[in-house]
């Protein structure tokens, strides 16, 4: 009896243990009771009825990621290409999510991959290769809405791969590969021009340098010229003022003392003596210097006798 007892009592406090339920963070259960939708139980401590209450779904309320397997798609220019997708979802309400589909990831996987075909569908190649952005925005937008009733959020959708055909991709290495030779081919004609504009501006320099320095010496040649011509114009200038001076110092002389015309006809005649002197070959002396030049010889004359 005892033991029967012990055993009950176990069994008791096993369900009563159960029938207490600690909910952690960012997590969500969803209750049933008798078969039926109850509640949704969110962090903390709960306590639900034995036998009656069972937990229906637990639920992950942080963001999740899903990497979905490469689907075939094909453009508007009938290309056939592999695109890979990532989705990053959020389940906002726990009792749609639970409800709402049986199978929420691959209900997910599906609606991607008609989305995307829907959207490739409508673009060329290089669009596709291109708008990455783009095409991100729209699947983002419709998954969006056909999710929402099963209370799940898409945050974002991200094309991870895309790979297209051998064929195209070799068509497009060889693209690039022309591509880049003509940037290269521009690159270096554009260099080329660059440097012989920078030569021929040097040169520009270098004769507009050589002009300015030549006008320059030309300058200072005529300056240093005219400065010697007025040296040459004062020495001059000072050199007939002195003549002049002592012509006058002379003249005044003569008057001071009283000079006659007799010595003044004289001094006449010896200027034109050393006129004479010189390489003239006629020289016309004035009528009063000749009979003075007469009187002298006859005194002369006179004087040897």
């Amino acid at each position: 009896m005892p033991v029967l007892v012990a055993v009950l009592i176990l069994v008791l406090l096993i369900i009563l243990a159960s029938c207490v339920k600690i909910v952690p963070q960012a997590t969500a259960l969803v209750m049933e009771r008798l078969g039926a939708y109850n509640g949704t139980w969110g962090v903390g401590i709960h306590f639900k009825a034995p036998f009656i209450d069972r937990m229906a779904k637990r639920v992950t309320l942080k963001e999740q990621v899903v990497d979905f397997a490469p689907q075939p798609v094909i453009t508007k220019d009938n290309v056939t290409m592999r695109i890979d997708t990532v989705v990053f979802f959020q389940i906002t309400d726990p009792k749609l999510f639970a409800y709402g589909v049986d199978n929420p990831i691959m209900a997910i996987e599906n609606l991607t991959a008609t989305t995307l075909r829907n959207i490739i569908g409508d673009l060329e190649l290089d669009q596709t290769l291109t708008s990455r952005e783009t095409i991100n925005t729209k699947m983002r937008a419709s998954l969006d809405v056909a999710t929402d009733p099963w209370g799940i959020k898409v945050n974002r959708v991200e094309l991870k791969n895309i790979i297209p055909p051998a064929a195209i991709q070799d068509a497009m290495e060889k693209q690039m590969k022309a591509e880049r030779e003509r940037r290269e081919a521009i690159l270096k004609a554009e260099g080329e021009k660059k440097s012989t504009i920078l030569v021929a501006e040097g040169q520009k320099e270098s004769a507009i340098l050589d002009a300015e320095a030549e006008k320059q010496a030309a300058i200072l040649r005529a300056e240093a010229e005219k400065e010697k011509m007025i040296k040459e114009a004062e020495g001059q200038a000072e050199a007939i003022l002195k003549v002049q001076k002592a012509n006058a110092d002379g003249l005044r002389f003569l008057k001071e003392v009283g000079v006659d015309d007799a010595v003044i006809q004289l001094k006449s005649l010896e200027a034109f003596m050393k006129a004479a002197d010189g390489q003239a070959t006629k020289i016309i002396i004035p009528s009063e210097i000749q009979k003075l030049a007469g009187l002298v010889t006859s005194a002369v004359e006179v004087a040897k006798e």
